[in-house]
């Protein structure tokens, strides 16, 4: 771990610029694909209100496109070989948010509106910020990424203690996802995405209330927030592509930062294989053998955690991948009984249950 953190400390050398101006520029930084059409002098000529027209409806495209993107390398992806049918009539991971009942219909509804409002209000935040500084945005992604995965668990551990709900294959796997930001986070460190003390103080400022509403949110409705997280990541992906596939040649001419080495390379990657659910583990071994390799692994991630955020919308439907149902049912003597519940409010409900 101490060569990890040493790692982040080494900048990457950057790619020959094309504007002798930028040459001098530390770290490097790629043109997303927004702000290099807004530079084209036909849309400058037209005036603002035609060059706003001409976002809008870009961003309607490429929000119309994400879905197609994220599903595509869904559906690339092997399934988990032991995964069982579900029972017939019951909720899928593949359609998790299908409500069993009217009366949860119009609270999904609102659940997911609320989340996809919020998350194209960031989005729009992080776009007027980070608009021609890629390393700096993806630092505070990755910042902002790792939150709610802790604060999941943070929120199960409550439950535990209480008595409430007994789930180690929910902590196991979340735990395995933060651990995965973590290393995301070290590579954009290390690529000088947090050398500027703004974005550090932007991305520590926010991580630490989308900590609070999190937890305040996975209290109230676990199925909202696992929604939430699943379109953050869908994001996560989206951008990632994107910048791959705008600067894939310059990516390739730059060796891969320490930190991605030591993470994807290691010998010991049981957790890299626990947030991966609907795989079976040691399925992918990616490699590292530059910096666009890196990018690839780390979209690839971003696409498995919403996989994994997907699953998790219904009720008790995650399973840690190196959980072995097969001795689990043969020695059932051996298993504790679980309280199980969904939310705060359940909890208290069936914990002043039991006690009558």
């Amino acid at each position: 771990m101490a060569g990890v953190a040493a790692a982040s400390a080494a900048p990457l050398p950057a790619a020959p610029a094309s504007n002798p101006a930028a040459a001098g520029r530390s770290p490097p930084s790629f043109l997303p694909l927004r702000a290099r059409r807004l530079r084209s002098p036909v849309v400058l000529a037209t005036g603002r209100r035609r060059t706003f027209r001409a976002e809008a409806i870009r961003t309607q495209r490429e929000r119309a496109g994400q879905e197609t993107e994220v599903s595509a390398v869904e559906d690339s992806f092997p399934v988990r070989e032991e995964a069982s049918s579900p029972p017939q009539g019951a909720a899928t991971a593949d359609d998790p948010l299908s409500p069993t009942n009217d009366d949860d219909s119009w609270a999904v509804r609102f659940e997911q509106s609320f989340n996809i409002f919020l998350t194209d209000s960031i989005i729009l935040i992080l776009d007027a910020l980070y608009r021609d500084r890629d390393y700096a945005r993806f630092f505070v992604l990755e910042t902002i990424a790792r939150v709610p995965y802790f604060a999941f668990i943070s929120v199960l551990h409550l439950y535990e203690t209480f008595g409430w709900w007994r789930r180690a294959d929910y902590i196991k796997v979340h735990f395995a996802e933060s651990m995965n930001e973590f290393h995301h986070l070290l590579i954009m460190e290390e690529l000088g995405g947090n050398s500027v003390w703004v974005d550090r103080f932007l991305a520590r400022f926010s991580a630490f209330f989308y900590y609070f509403m999190t937890v305040a949110m996975y209290m109230l409705s676990p199925r909202m927030a696992y929604h939430f997280s699943e379109c953050v990541e869908r994001h996560a992906y989206s951008t990632y592509d994107k910048f791959l596939k705008l600067n894939g040649e310059e990516l390739k001419k730059l060796p891969a930062p320490e930190a991605a080495v030591n993470y994807y390379m290691n010998e010991d990657l049981y957790l890299f294989d626990e947030f991966q659910t609907s795989r079976v583990p040691c399925s992918r071994r990616p490699k590292v053998d530059n910096l666009y390799d890196v990018f690839v692994n780390i979209r690839d991630d971003e696409a498995e955690h919403c996989k994994t955020m997907k699953a998790c919308q219904t009720h008790g439907n995650l399973r840690s991948p190196h959980s072995m149902p097969r001795s689990i049912e043969s020695d059932a003597e051996c298993i504790v009984p679980e309280n199980d519940c969904e939310g705060i409010m359940d909890c208290v409900k069936k914990s002043l249950a039991s006690e009558d």
